[in-house]
């Protein structure tokens, strides 16, 4: 048998050509898999499922055969029970299944097998495969990798029954393809990350520019409001905010998220009448910022207290980065209308108070 290579990944099978063997698949007969244990054991993943996806799902083979007058003819054949359930059978027969493991699902985009006659009373075969490997989730299959790849071979006209030992060895190097990858990325891939381990940490950033990032060491002066006095009615205006930035690692299987909280305000979107420079108007404004800090921390405490999944961390950090951005507007207006915008100094001796001891609890006064 003379194999040639083809694609990206391909197999050898070795045949032994003799006389006497038999004559094999008779045409028309559907293609049984044959057990025979894989001979390598899955760490990472067991297979939980097959589907078929092919545009053509009535025959993984089209084979040469020898009619009554010598002719060659090419019968369609299928696997036994079909592509899928075949293919899962065998899977469950051959590959040792730990249901501890991650649950892989392959999706047969292409396996069809091609011959087609030559001179000399051989045949030329070709198996064409495309595999995808994918993660069971609660909401889906998350695709992983491709497997393309196939084999060129040749054989005698009166040896019909190497379809199923080529389709089998497909199979075969496809998981075993999909085992050296999985073990190879097993530990650096985010997909296959079975945990989030977060930290925290707050964002700074020196020399100082026009944005000031929030910290205990570093209250505020008139001098950090920069921009020029709004038609308003009021004296202030300090613009705090909340953000953050994330970095991403992944070590032996655990997504590292690092979340650099910062809360900022921007001198050149902060003004102040000239006439309103004195230390209780400034308190005032320095609240508004103590009050975004507060609001930062809670979002600290809640993603530190979530399970995050690790294929969707970033939709429920989303999640929660917006109603802490509703909970910073709350409290702001809140602040603002309770103490009339500093007006009622007792009001603001109360609100004083409660930031203080909130900022306490929090470490930061």
């Amino acid at each position: 048998m003379v194999i040639n290579r083809s694609k990206i990944l391909l197999f050898l099978i070795v045949g032994i050509l003799c006389l006497g063997f038999k004559t094999g698949q008779k045409p028309g007969d559907p293609i049984a898999l044959r057990d025979e244990k894989l001979n390598f054991t899955p760490r990472e993943f067991y297979i939980a499922d097959v589907i078929d996806e092919r545009a053509n799902k009535n025959s993984v083979a089209s084979i040469v055969y020898k009619d009554e007058a010598q002719s060659y003819v090419t019968r369609l054949a299928d696997l036994k029970n079909g592509a899928a359930n075949a293919i899962k059978l065998f899977v469950l027969g051959n590959l040792h299944q730990d249901k501890k493991l991650r649950q892989i699902v392959i999706t047969l985009k292409e396996f069809k097998l091609t011959e087609n006659s030559i001179h000399g009373g051989k045949v030329n075969g070709h198996l064409a495969m495309n595999i995808s490997f994918g993660m069971q989730k609660d909401y889906g299959v998350l695709q992983l990798v491709n497997y393309t790849g196939g084999v060129r071979y040749t054989r005698l006209d009166i040896q019909t029954n190497m379809a199923e030992t080529i389709l089998s060895q497909g199979i075969t190097e496809a998981l075993s393809w999909f085992n050296t990858w999985i073990n190879k990325y097993a530990d650096s891939d985010p997909r296959l990350a079975k945990s989030v381990q977060v930290s925290f940490s707050d964002y700074t950033e020196k020399p100082e520019g026009d944005t000031i990032y929030y910290s205990s060491k570093r209250p505020l002066s008139w001098a950090d409001f920069k921009d020029k006095p709004r038609a308003s009615n009021f004296e202030a205006e300090i613009f705090a905010s909340v953000g953050y930035t994330e970095h991403v690692s992944v070590e032996k299987g655990i997504i590292k998220l690092d979340i650099a909280v910062k809360v900022n305000m921007p001198k050149s979107g902060s003004w102040v009448r000239g006439g309103s420079l004195d230390d209780y108007a400034l308190n005032h404004e320095q609240r508004h910022f103590d009050i975004a800090k507060i609001v930062g921390e809670h979002f600290k405490q809640k993603i530190a207290g979530m399970e995050l999944p690790p294929d969707n961390y970033d939709g429920f950090i989303n999640v929660e980065y917006l109603e802490t951005l509703r909970e910073l507007t709350r409290m702001q207006t809140q602040y603002d209308r309770e103490t009339h915008h500093g007006a009622d100094r007792a009001a603001q001796a109360t609100w004083n108070a409660k930031i203080d001891k909130e900022l306490k609890g929090l470490g930061f006064k």
